[in-house]
């Protein structure tokens, strides 16, 4: 699954494995690109996707 963001500005795409289950190292890589991108700590990434 390929998911794209515009959010900042310029486009940003993050690439998640179709894996069942999802290694725990993956989820935690992608989190942090994300994370990177919106310029939050992966805790506050956390914190607004999981509550």
């Amino acid at each position: 699954m390929r998911l794209t963001s515009r959010i900042r500005g310029p486009e940003h795409h993050v690439t998640i494995p179709a894996h069942d289950p999802l290694r725990i190292g993956t989820l935690s890589q992608s989190l942090g690109d994300v994370a990177t991108y919106l310029e939050i700590s992966r805790e506050e990434l956390g914190k607004t996707l999981f509550g």
